[in-house]
């Protein structure tokens, strides 16, 4: 016996399998609840964490709105929809043996919730981090982010934002982690299992599939951008690398216009791109005809006929202004306002937002492209390159991206076009009930009040009519009127030819050229502005009434008839003193006028203009007729006595001397100036 004793503590501390088996079996128990005790108490923490960037969000005041959006995202749909998890996964605890089958069952339930959140939260997450890389550059900003940050959350220490930040990022990949392990302490016997396992693999669906939002969003992205570059800026951009692509997407496509390469069809794409350009094609025209209306809106309300004296006896016409001056000022103008706010503004940014789709619908062609042509060369070699297949890879997001939001965005284009268009009929309706309510007072003290819609519009029809057909006789005998004869000066030395062209053809045949002219046949005259011909035919050879035939009277030639001005004769010196003489005065209170050419006078005289005179060039200067001048030199730079420096009310400039005539002085009582 002695020598058995020591085999029962052997076969003691073996055991029997069932005993082996009882044991491993509360050792994954015990795994189990301790894996999830861990989900239950990390995602209290998780929770208390985002309240804290809510909270910080809260006291940031002092950044840009359009910051805090980008900082902390849609943080406030994420903290509902773990608020709620949170709460159901509290309930899990009281049923131990059911726990694991509760918990499955609540991660298939909030899987579709956790995905539409994250996603979003996770996509904007790196332009968090440039914000924050942002505010590292301005040291009193940042102190001052640190101290809020400190305050609330102490636990975040240096790291700050970005320690509070990433906590969705972290959480969001950790659930299948966490749920992979309470499978592995779950016995594939237990009715926990399958759930689990289900679960699991939907957690690791919703990771993968926030990972190709998240890919997608940075490809629009970086598409999307809209860059007003110069030609510079463009040819600058250019090198071997652009040129190589450019000229193999060149060659793709030529091969498929000749039929050589299939072109990969896809029906759901263009049927989305097709209804997406007829979209943007409404919007383009009603921008364009909304802008025509504003404009002649504008130009309605300029035109203000009440504020002007129409020269019409009192009565209707007062009730007529200031109806006319009630509507302006109150009905329309607010119209105008309203319609610019309402109507004009959201139009401009509705067509703006469809930049960006047309952006990435044109880079899908290019893409397509590059994947068409690589799909040739997988099927032929069987393999690509990495680089290669990351152009696969962007192309198959981008257009998984456009398939997908193309038909949201063209739905939310169309209820956003007929809002435009419903606030638009109904500012029409305001404006026109608010112009009767300030018509019914006035319309019942005019004369028409009493007349029925359509004779009124009869009366006007024929009113219109009228005015219409005496506006159009005013007009033909108007043109019938000719202009009063201008006086136009002669060019310096030019008396003696125009004296020999006038003994020779008359006065009604002197033109004068009214602007250089170059000619470039054989028979065509180059003259200078101003110079006189005299003409001898109205048309040249061909029958041309455009060309006339002229004598400058050194040589014959054809100039341009537009260029052409009939000339009326400047009155002789002798002449100004008898047209002077006639206007002597027999009482001997008033001084005669002795009319002498300035060029008699000494420098520095007050003289009077006899006839008016345009300039024509910098170096002229206008006067009208009895308009006072000062003779500053009675000839030109040349010694010309036939031009005069003169100054017009503090302009200088020349006129022809024998526009001007000397002013006396006044006579002394009873004394007359000789003659």
């Amino acid at each position: 016996m002695a020598d058995g004793a020591p085999d029962e503590p052997s076969s003691s501390r073996t055991g029997s399998p069932d005993v082996v088996g009882q044991v491993s079996e509360d050792r994954l128990l015990l795994h189990q609840r301790l894996a999830i005790r861990e989900l239950v108490d990390t995602e209290s923490s998780y929770l208390n964490s985002l309240k804290l960037c809510a909270s910080i969000r809260a006291r940031l005041q002092q950044l840009p709105q359009r910051d805090l959006d980008v900082l902390f995202s849609n943080i406030d749909d994420v903290i509902q929809v773990n608020s709620r998890f949170h709460h159901d996964l509290q309930k899990t605890t009281s049923t131990e043996e059911e726990q694991g089958n509760l918990i499955g069952n609540l991660f298939l339930k909030f899987q579709e919730e956790l995905e539409s959140v994250y996603k979003v939260y996770c996509a904007s997450y790196d332009q968090a981090l440039l914000v924050i890389e942002s505010y590292r550059k301005e040291p009193e900003l940042q102190q001052e982010i640190q101290a809020i940050i400190k305050a609330v959350a102490p636990q975040a220490g240096s790291s700050g934002l970005s320690f509070l930040l990433v906590a969705p990022l972290q959480r969001i990949t950790k659930y299948p982690l966490l749920l992979q392990k309470i499978l592995e302490n779950t016995p594939p016997e237990a009715s926990a299992h399958p759930v689990l396992q289900r679960a699991t693999s939907a957690l690791q669906d919703v990771n993968a599939n926030i990972n190709e939002y998240k890919m997608r969003k940075e490809v629009a992205s970086k598409y999307t951008r809209v860059e007003h570059l110069t030609l510079r800026e463009r040819l600058a951009r250019i090198n071997t690398h652009t040129l190589s692509k450019k000229t193999t997407r060149l060659s793709q496509l030529l091969k498929q216009e000749a039929g050589l390469v299939p072109r990969l069809e896809d029906k759901e794409f263009d049927n989305l791109e097709e209804r997406f350009q007829w979209v943007s094609l409404c919007v383009t025209e009603l921008k364009s005809n909304v802008a025509a209306y504003v404009d002649n809106l504008q130009a309605f309300l300029c035109f203000k006929p009440h504020e002007y004296n129409l020269d019409i006896p009192e009565g209707p016409v007062v009730q007529y202004c200031y109806l006319a001056r009630e509507l302006q000022l109150g009905p329309f103008l607010e119209f105008k306002q309203r319609l610019e706010r309402l109507v004009w503004h959201p139009l401009c940014s509705l067509a703006k937002a469809l930049a960006g789709p047309q952006n990435l619908i044109k880079k899908r062609l290019d893409k397509l492209l590059d994947f068409e042509r690589l799909e040739e060369k997988l099927l032929e070699v069987g393999s690509v390159t990495y680089e290669e297949e990351a152009v696969r890879h962007t192309y198959q997001a981008l257009n998984a991206l456009l398939v997908a939001e193309l038909p949201r965005f063209n739905q939310l284009t169309m209820q956003w076009l007929g809002h435009i268009v419903c606030t638009f009929v109904a500012l029409q309706q305001d404006l026109a009930k608010q112009a009767l309510q300030r018509a019914e007072v006035s319309s019942a003290q005019l004369p028409h009040h009493h007349i029925s819609e359509p004779n009124f519009r009869k009366l006007l029809e024929d009113v219109f009519s009228q005015t219409g057909k005496e506006l159009h006789s005013f007009r033909e005998n108007f043109e019938k009127v000719l202009p009063p004869p201008t006086i136009q000066p002669l060019l310096p030395g030019a008396e003696r030819q125009v004296q020999a062209l006038l003994s020779k053809y008359g006065p009604g045949k002197l033109y004068q050229v009214t602007s250089s002219v170059s000619g470039t046949g054989t028979l065509d005259l180059t003259l200078p502005r101003g110079q006189i011909v005299a003409l001898l035919q109205n048309k040249d050879t061909k029958g041309n009434s455009n060309r006339w035939l002229v004598d400058t009277g050194g040589q014959r030639g054809y100039l341009p008839a537009g260029k052409l001005e009939l000339y009326h004769v400047t009155p002789s010196e002798e002449e100004i003193r008898g047209q002077a003489g006639l206007c002597e005065d027999p009482r001997p209170l008033t001084p005669e006028l002795t009319v002498a050419p300035v060029s008699s006078v000494p420098a520095v005289t007050q003289v009077v203009a006899v006839y008016p005179f345009v300039a024509r060039s910098s170096g002229e200067v206008s006067v009208q007729a009895g308009q006072p001048v000062t003779v500053l030199e009675a000839q030109d730079k040349k010694g010309n006595p036939e031009w005069s420096l003169v100054d017009v009310n503090g302009q200088r400039g020349y006129v022809p001397s024998s526009f001007l005539a000397k002013a006396p002085g006044p006579a002394p009582w009873g004394w007359r100036l000789p003659s």
